[in-house]
């Protein structure tokens, strides 16, 4: 069997500098005709967006699609509600986990497989100043150790 494709459109880094990501899902999106293309195309943009449970189902707000140039009178609202599509028992779980102190969703990025768009929704705690500093500090020294090893290997 073929390995799985995976076309990437929208990445949310932002989220990972300011959650910590515990568990990750895979959920469908319920788009119209011309999001589908406008999405093939790469517009889309999770940068501000974040997801709500309501009545048992699941939305994320705040996802830009752009319109789709040729779509005219069928282009949708750029910024409207995507339904995203989960099992129940899935639905339950992350309700459950969210009603607890500290969890929010985010997606964390939007992508096709197999033809089908998804995203990635991550179970996420909210980081502290001081640990994004200590973040930033590992980084910044990961960065200055490769930078010494690729001197001394000249």
């Amino acid at each position: 069997m073929a390995k799985e494709q995976q076309k990437i459109i929208a990445n949310n880094k932002k989220a990972y500098h300011d959650f910590f990501i515990d568990e990750k899902y895979e959920a469908g999106i319920a788009l119209h005709g011309t999001e589908v293309k406008s999405m093939r195309m790469g517009k889309c943009s999770i940068k501000e967006s974040f997801i709500r449970i309501e009545n048992g189902e699941v939305f994320v707000y705040g996802m830009h699609i752009s319109p789709y140039e040729k779509g005219n009178l069928f282009n949708k609202d750029p910024l409207r509600v995507k339904k995203l599509l989960l099992h129940k028992y899935e639905i339950n779980k992350l309700q459950g986990k969210v009603a607890e102190k500290g969890y929010t969703l985010v997606p964390l990025q939007v992508y096709f497989k197999e033809g089908r768009a998804k995203v990635e929704i991550g179970l996420a705690r909210g980081k502290k100043l001081y640990d994004k500093r200590q973040d930033i500090a590992k980084k910044d020294q990961r960065r200055e150790a490769e930078k010494e090893f690729k001197i001394k290997n000249l």
